[in-house]
């Protein structure tokens, strides 16, 4: 019986790659990866806005339904996922990432790794499959963060609302150092026990920030001089959110983890040129 629904399984997804069938990929998640709000001007982007440059729109649509400020708690709660569940089709993927805001100590978003957190997602994994979907893992992306003891922040929305001069005054070291601990190993730990697809996003983007340093990662985030960018004349110090380049460069590396985890896809991938 078990040998048979997997033949089913593969037969689903193998016959949703045609010109008759775009196979969606969904992302669900926070800031990171959310569409933005363009009508400012602002050069703040989330990585999933990023992703359909790196797949063929001919057979694979990205539908981002990440949103600024969300957790798993409240994604659930404001009835988002209950919204991407009626749009999923059998063979459909979504790519699951929260985290940044779980951390946050608000009753409306706040979640524990190890308990509601990792039962959220458990949630997500089992219902899209209900739904013929295949779900997908990730961890939190990193902060940029070369403090030793990081800043206190209650809140990365917060950030829109502070300017270059506002910024935290830390001394800065040579390693970035983490700033999600366990809500980092949680989404590994459900997708283990799941046996779901899991993205290592954290340790992705951790390792491109560390190589690219203490200067060359500001390039990545929303981190402006003032008078540097006409829409933040006041400029910004913002070591969560991406700007244009970071998101694509983020999106492109997500993009090759995505096919590698998930082979079948690889002929769908747009490999930019250099």
């Amino acid at each position: 019986m078990k040998k048979l629904f997997y033949i089913l399984v593969a037969f689903v997804v193998l016959t949703s790659f045609t010109k008759d069938h775009v196979t969606t990929i969904f992302i669900i998640g926070d800031s990171t990866a959310a569409k933005k709000d363009l009508s400012t001007g602002s050069p703040e982007r989330g990585w999933g806005m990023a992703l359909q440059e790196y797949f063929d729109s001919a057979y694979i649509r990205v539908d981002n339904h990440a949103v600024n400020g969300r957790s798993s708690k409240s994604f659930i709660n404001e009835g988002r996922w209950d919204k991407v569940l009626s749009l999923m089709k059998p063979g459909d993927y979504v790519i699951i990432q929260f985290g940044h805001n779980d951390e946050k100590p608000q009753v409306e978003r706040h979640t524990d790794p190890g308990s509601i957190f990792d039962y959220n997602l458990s949630k997500f994994v089992r219902e899209a499959r209900e739904k013929g979907g295949i779900p997908i893992i990730m961890n939190p992306v990193v902060r940029r963060n070369f403090a030793a003891k990081p800043a206190k922040n209650d809140d990365d929305e917060a950030l829109r609302n502070t300017t270059f001069s506002d910024g935290a005054k830390v001394v800065e070291g040579d390693s970035l150092v983490d700033t999600h601990h366990l809500y980092a190993v949680a989404p590994r730990d459900v997708a283990m026990r799941m046996n779901a697809h899991f993205v290592d996003a954290t340790r992705i983007t951790h390792d491109l920030e560390q190589k690219l340093g203490v200067e060359g990662s500001k390039k990545l985030h929303m981190w402006y001089k003032p008078g540097e960018h006409p829409a933040l004349p006041q400029g910004r110090q913002d070591n969560t959110h991406y700007n244009i380049y970071g998101a694509h460069i983020v999106a492109g590396l997500l993009a090759e983890a995505l096919v590698t985890e998930i082979p079948l896809l690889n002929k769908y991938h747009i490999v930019e040129k250099k």
